[in-house]
């Protein structure tokens, strides 16, 4: 399955290590995540905005399922959400609910499927169910 995984880049990195082992889940899976760099602790954009916005469109459109984690607010990741939603990519949205409510433009949205954690550990095994159900 061709993943696109969503985390915040310019809306803060503190959640990168996160990021990163989710990732390595997935893969770990047998899943192709098209986005690996969000999960690169040391991520550099080398590109201009333009190449980055042709890039993440057409990885948007070629995958399977998007799987976003949403605890550092991101204005790009609000947009690849509701991009993913207009071509009717299956969208699961994990948060860490203990640092963070989320928008009530994603929990009222019945499109997509809500995950609230309060663990990492709980955070797997969530990924783990969404992952068997796809």
């Amino acid at each position: 399955m061709n993943i696109y995984f969503a985390g915040s880049i310019r809306g803060g990195r503190q959640d990168a290590a996160l990021y990163h082992r989710i990732i390595e889940q997935l893969k770990s899976q047998g899943h192709r995540v098209l986005t690996e760099h969000v999960g690169d602790l040391n991520l550099v954009e080398s590109r201009g905005d333009k190449d980055i916005y042709a890039q993440d469109t057409g990885w948007l459109r070629e995958s399977d399922l998007l799987i976003a984690e949403c605890t550092t607010p991101s204005l790009g990741v609000g947009y690849e959400l509701a991009y993913a939603e207009r071509f009717e990519k299956p969208c699961h949205l994990f948060y860490d609910q203990t640092k963070c409510n989320l928008s009530a433009m994603l929990t009222g949205n019945p499109y997509f499927f809500i995950h609230p954690y309060k663990s990492e550990e709980e955070l797997f095994e969530r990924l783990h169910i969404v992952l068997q159900k796809n």
